[in-house]
């Protein structure tokens, strides 16, 4: 027997607007019960990519299967997929139960009822059953829309950054409620999101999107650690990049490092020499600004508090700085 089908499969798929090419021959296999962030900076088509899968635009090239089966031209209503926005799209003049249980017209009342509970109670919100929309909190009302999206158990949920209008603190927690709810109800998932960290930490597998293309598609840990290009080394978290020559690259190369590994010395003791200009304490760790005394090239350094009492990290300091080799990546300048 062959191996089964991919929950979702893009094969070749483009997308134009006129003159203008939103996304270029994109090739992507989505397993059952994984969750998946495009990941990207605005512009880059995750959105666009998002909206094809849901049906709610056409692909200008290529296809797109469930489960094996060809939905490119089905309408959105026929794909069986659970879709969250950022705007949580809640009916005002509904009830909480009332909104939950709008796309159960096809089980007796009863069940639905049963199901709306069922659902309260896995998204956190029970006894809100007769609350309306302007009686809860963002946070409340995200959560309302995603119990809406997973109420008719949809074959795949589609979140457009469900997370980006609620302020930081909530926005931290309701990211740790939906993984484990993902995890614990195994919907496959995909989400649109700019925030690196929101994919990091909610993730199976990243893909990293930039003008239309996948730059790179892997666990969370294999894009921070092994960045495939330049644009992924710098969008997913913070990264130096030096011209190869002081590292004994090759000519037209730049070295990566992440900050984390920059290692500070007294003067004289690293491999570069540079001047600190700023310094921030961010609690557990220092972010340092630092330019290098040849060439002038300015780079971050995180140094930990056992370190940081024991080199001068003052405005104009002069310090020693190391690239450990095993820590820097190269890439095309």
């Amino acid at each position: 027997m062959g191996a089964a089908p991919a929950a979702l499969a893009v094969k070749g798929v483009s997308k134009r607007f006129g003159d203008f090419t939103a996304l270029r021959d994109i090739d992507l296999e989505v397993a059952a019960g994984e969750f998946v962030c495009f990941l990207g900076p605005s512009g880059c088509g995750k959105t666009t990519l998002l909206r094809l899968i849901a049906g709610l635009e056409a692909p200008s090239a290529g296809r797109i299967e469930h489960q094996g089966t060809d939905i490119t031209r089905e309408p959105p209503e026929r794909r069986g997929f659970g879709i969250v926005f950022q705007s949580y799209a809640l009916f005002p003049n509904l009830t909480v139960a009332q909104n939950i249980g709008y796309g159960l017209t096809g089980l007796a009342r009863g069940e639905r009822v049963a199901r709306v509970r069922e659902l309260l109670e896995l998204v956190g919100l029970p006894g809100f059953d007769a609350k309306y929309p302007g009686q809860c909190s963002g946070g409340q009302q995200q959560r309302v829309a995603l119990a809406r999206a997973l109420a008719p158990k949809p074959g795949v949920l589609l979140l457009d950054e469900p997370l980006s209008a609620l302020d930081a603190k909530v926005r931290v927690q309701l990211r740790a409620q939906v993984k484990l709810l993902q995890h614990r109800l195994g919907v496959t998932t995909i989400m649109v999101t700019h925030d690196q960290e929101e994919a990091l930490t909610m993730a199976d597998r990243v893909v990293v999107m930039n003008h239309g293309v996948i730059e790179q598609a892997g666990t969370p840990e294999a894009v921070y650690r092994e960045p495939a290009t330049a644009f992924v080394a710098g969008f997913v978290g913070a990264m130096n990049f030096v011209p190869g020559a002081r590292v004994g690259a090759g000519a037209g190369e730049v070295a990566a490092i992440r900050p984390e590994h920059v290692e500070l010395t007294a003067p004289g003791q690293g491999t570069l020499d540079a001047e600190v200009l700023t310094q921030e304490f961010l609690g557990s760790q220092t972010r340092v600004l630092l330019r290098l005394k040849d060439g002038g090239t300015e780079l971050q350094a995180y140094v930990g508090l056992e370190r940081a009492g024991a080199v001068d990290l003052n405005e104009g300091a002069k310090v020693g700085v190391r690239l450990p080799a095993g820590h820097l990546r190269l890439y095309p300048a």
